[in-house]
Order: C-alpha cells, then sequence, then structure tokens
C-alpha cells in the first residue's frame, strides 16, 4: 500500500496548526484515517494539544526534520504506517526548516517505505510579510520568500488585517514570486478543502490562480498559461534557492476566551529555566533563540498579558500553558505577530505549565527574569 504525504510548510505563527486542525475534520468526515507527524525545534510540543486525541501522532523534538533530527524521520514514519495503517500522513513542519530540504529529508524516507509525497501547501502569514516587505531585508523575510517559493498552493493568511490595497499587493508579490502555484486568501485559515487537494493532488489544472477563500477573485492570465501545476508525485519544478536560513514556527489562531477560573494542581521540575539554543553544524540555525520557561506557580493575569505585549519584536513566536491567580481553568497562550489569543484547555496527561519564546538574537535572559518576577510576586505574603 502506498502512503500519500502532505507537507505543510509556513513561518512561525502563520497559522499551519489551524490548518491542520480544518484539515483533519475535513479528512476524519470523509470516512479517512489521517496521521500527523509534528515537528518543533524546541522541546515542548504544545501545538499537539490541539490535536484530536483520536489521531495518531508522532512527535519530533528538539530540531528540524531537515537536518538534526533528519535521522528519526523515516523511524517515526514507519512506525506510524506500520502500526497505526493510517490512509495518509500530514508533516507539520517546523517554520525554521528550509522547505527544499524538508522535501529532501521526506523523499529521502521513500526510498525505503511506499510513499506518495505531495506538493507542498505553504502558509504565509499576510500581515508579517507586509510588515517585512517594506525593507526586503534579514534572515527572516529571506526564508519566508523561501518558503513562498517552494510551495504548490499558498495560502495568504490572516488577509483580514491588512487594507484592501496591502492584500492586493501581498498577493501580487505572491503570484510574481511563485507563479505556478495556486494562491488562496484566507482568515483563520477558512478555505474550500476539496479545492485545496484537488489543486495539490494535480487534479484540476483550470482552477485560478488566485481565489478568495472559496470565491473566485481574478487572476493573471499569463500567471495562468504558466500555472498548470506541472507537479510529480514526489516533488514539483520550483527553483527553491538552496539557502538554509533558518527560522522557526508553529502556529495557531483562537479565540480570546478569557473568563478564567483555576485548577491548582502544578508540577515541579528540576530546571526552571531551560535555554534551548541549537547549536550544531548547520549555521543558519545559529540565529534562531529558543528560550522554555517552567512556571513554579500561577502568575497574575493582567501582569502575564502585560509581559507579552511589551515583548520584543525579535521575539517571533510564543506559546504555551499556564494557570492565572484568578481563574480555576488552565490556559494554552499563542502569541504570533504581535498578537496574542488564549485558550481554555483541560490538557491530558502530566503537562507542566510552560511557556516557550522564538525569535531572532532576543535577550533570553532579559525574558528569564521578567518571568521569575512575575512567580516572585505572586509568591510574596500580602
Amino acid at each position: 500500500m502506498v502512503t500519500p504525504v502532505y507537507i505543510l510548510s509556513g513561518f512561525l505563527g502563520s497559522g499551519k496548526t489551524t490548518l491542520l486542525q480544518r484539515l483533519i475534520r475535513h479528512w476524519m468526515e470523509q470516512g479517512l484515517r489521517p496521521a500527523v507527524i509534528m515537528n518543533e525545534i524546541g522541546e515542548v510540543n504544545l501545538d499537539g494539544l490541539l490535536v484530536s486525541s483520536e489521531v495518531p501522532m508522532a512527535e519530533m523534538l528538539g530540531g528540524c526534520i531537515c537536518c538534526t533530527i533528519r535521522g528519526d524521520l523515516s523511524v517515526q514514519m514507519a512506525e506510524l504506517i506500520e502500526g497505526e495503517k493510517p490512509d495518509l500522513i500530514v508533516i507539520e513542519a517546523t517554520g525554521a526548516g528550509n522547505p527544499l530540504e524538508i522535501f529532501d529529508a521526506v523523499t529521502e524516507v521513500s526510498l525505503y517505505l511506499k510513499l506518495d509525497i505531495k506538493p507542498m501547501v505553504t502558509v504565509v502569514d499576510a500581515a508579517h510579510l507586509a510588515d517585512l516587505h517594506a525593507s526586503q531585508q534579514g534572515k527572516t523575510y529571506r526564508l519566508m520568500v523561501e518558503q513562498i517559493r517552494c510551495g504548490s498552493v499558498l495560502i495568504l493568511n490572516k488577509i483580514d488585517l491588512l487594507e484592501p490595497d496591502r492584500q492586493r499587493e501581498m498577493s501580487e508579490f505572491l503570484r510574481r514570486t511563485n507563479p505556478y502555484a495556486l494562491i488562496i486568501l484566507a482568515a483563520k485559515c477558512d478555505v474550500d478543502l476539496s479545492l485545496l487537494w484537488k489543486a495539490a493532488d494535480g487534479q484540476d489544472n483550470s482552477i485560478p490562480t488566485i481565489q478568495r477563500g472559496a470565491a473566485y477573485i481574478g487572476h493573471n492570465s499569463e500567471a495562468d498559461r504558466q500555472s498548470k501545476h506541472d507537479h510529480d508525485d514526489n516533488g514539483h519544478d520550483h527553483e527553491c534557492d538552496h539557502d538554509h536560513d533558518h527560522e522557526h514556527d508553529h502556529d495557531h489562531e483562537h479565540d480570546h476566551d478569557h473568563d478564567h477560573e483555576h485548577d491548582h494542581d502544578h508540577h515541579d521540575h528540576d530546571h526552571h529555566d531551560h535555554d534551548h539554543g541549537h547549536a550544531h553544524p548547520h549555521a543558519s540555525h545559529e540565529h534562531v533563540t529558543v528560550y522554555t520557561h517552567y512556571f513554579d506557580g500561577p502568575v497574575d493575569s493582567e501582569d502575564f498579558e502585560r509581559f507579552i505585549a511589551e515583548l520584543p519584536r525579535e521575539v517571533y513566536r510564543g506559546k504555551g500553558v499556564l494557570r492565572f491567580t484568578d481563574t480555576a481553568s488552565r490556559f494554552l497562550f499563542q502569541y504570533a505577530y504581535r498578537e496574542a489569543d488564549y485558550l481554555k484547555i483541560t490538557p491530558q496527561g502530566d503537562v507542566p505549565d510552560v511557556a516557550v519564546f522564538i525569535g531572532e538574537h532576543f535577550d533570553r535572559n532579559a525574558i528569564a527574569h521578567q518571568l521569575k518576577e512575575l512567580e516572585r510576586k505572586q509568591a510574596e505574603p500580602e
């Protein structure tokens, strides 16, 4: 049996996990059994909390599948296929990964396993791209462009955060950068999934180049003449520059459910704060900064929200599970490109109170100090 493999790419906070959740529901409604491989450069997989427990999932943490933990990919895929017998596998790649090298890693596995590797779907954060596009400089911008070049389907997400003129400017930029891809404009990754997979599977070459969700909004005729989705099952013929500039990711968009309750049974940890820098031979990872902080107890919700609002611009992504002093519930928080959301959750198993921050060259010590101050403030007697 040949197992289809779909790859989701995109920078930190672009919306990949939101799309993954929609895809899982879509496939399960069709009677299919999907399996998921989630890759995180950090040591904690919080995005996995948002995936249904009915879905088989493998976690690949502490590195990128395109380099440091590349050898583990074949083992994880073999175990999923042999143990779970899924109808398909979807890989949510870390936003730090070079997309071409991610493809290389997966195609390498196809030498050992019978896989049908589908063209890559890339989620692009419209607001973040628009901000970086003004200067067109920096490793983050270059990685975003690389991800755009290598995607067969581009979802320009969070389009609702841009004015119409900027929407058109960014969609035109995507079309110029990758005239071969289907471009879908969306908010919260709300797209026509049947249309998306017809394009990704190469089943329908007549689909217009640019869509707004499920509604056609117009296209460039020259781009359409070129855009016949000339992709074979094991990749595509886009020219992706082999520039191993890594950033980092996963993402979400959640409603801000902030009526707090509180369930206080926290976990003790030998290491209160962890500095997960990733030093390895791939120099392109060296600018990525990751800081993981384990909490000893709850913190004040307003103080924490103020801390999040004042994070330096160099912090691109934040996520975590924590308790607040004025609640009885635990919350999953998500931070991406200056916006934060909070989702009330009931984690299964031993899930610590933890926060993970990812970005470029930010001061880990400053972040650690501020979080410890939040905890110290709560520990002090009235």
